[in-house]
């Protein structure tokens, strides 16, 4: 196998990894692989994607078997990465970049940040707010989730990092719980139960649960169902956290159930 075929193929494994371990759909994975493939006239290439791997075979003209095999476990989503390489895959067909230019556009991909940590935080009070709002809770209950989701999101950065994805969302809905729980002793008429249900919208996850779905409308089925389990798990540990807390207050201290 020449040099150059190697050199494009690792490319392609390289722009499939970037989308899967920030959260692309399987499709999609596989469609950008075999389009910058096909786009330097490479055809007998074959990749096979799951949710925490890839898989990928070619076989060259002279008999030579390339094979590449890649765990990639699962990961929260970065929209951005899969948009900049979603793009270029397609720059790739218009514009014929050479393979070098595109081995250092996937690179500078990968490298690319997230948003700073002061907006995800105002983001995660906003969506919060806005959430608690939305079920019917006044102004007051808005502005304590705005709070309770800032906090819990400052929580998710900084401290459940160190921690497993089950000690981390069992931990974070626990405590957002009791901070609302004391701001319901502080505020009386706030609506305790909106304000639960604002401040841990954040955490859910929602771009996880939509991809299972489309995975398994487009039949991988291994896949959507591994990555609808996963977002299961963490509602199931979010409710576990909250549900803790609140049987806590209701059978020690007499508070009122949610």
């Amino acid at each position: 196998m020449e040099k150059q075929e190697k050199e494009v193929l690792d490319a392609a494994f390289l722009a499939g990894n970037i989308l899967l371990e920030s959260g692309a759909e399987i499709f999609r994975v596989e469609e950008t692989i075999d389009r910058i493939a096909r786009a330097y006239g490479i055809e007998n290439y074959h990749s096979f994607v799951l949710t925490s791997g890839i898989f990928a075979t070619y076989s060259a003209p002279d008999g030579e078997v390339f094979a590449k095999v890649k765990n990639i476990p699962i990961s929260s989503a970065r929209l951005n990465k899969v948009a900049a390489v979603n793009q270029l895959s397609r720059e790739i067909e218009r514009y014929h970049y050479s393979i070098e230019q595109v081995r250092q556009r996937l690179e500078e991909i990968r490298q690319m940040s997230g948003k700073k940590s002061v907006t995800q935080i105002v983001a995660s009070g906003v969506g919060a707010g806005c959430f608690c709002y939305l079920f019917g809770g006044t102004l007051g209950d808005a502005a304590t989730a705005f709070l309770t989701g800032a906090i819990l999101y400052c929580y998710v950065l900084f401290v459940s990092c160190r921690q497993s994805k089950i000690i981390a969302n069992m931990s974070g809905a626990a405590l957002v719980t009791v901070m609302s729980i004391l701001m319901f002793h502080l505020f009386p008429q706030l609506h305790l139960s909106l304000v639960v249900i604002g401040s841990i919208m954040p955490m859910l996850p929602g771009v996880a649960f939509t991809n299972g779905i489309r995975d398994i409308a487009d039949g991988d089925y291994l896949s959507g169902t591994v990555r609808l389990l996963d977002a299961l798990l963490v509602a199931v540990c979010i409710a576990a956290g909250v549900g803790a807390v609140v049987l806590a207050y209701h059978n020690w201290l007499g508070g009122i159930m949610l």
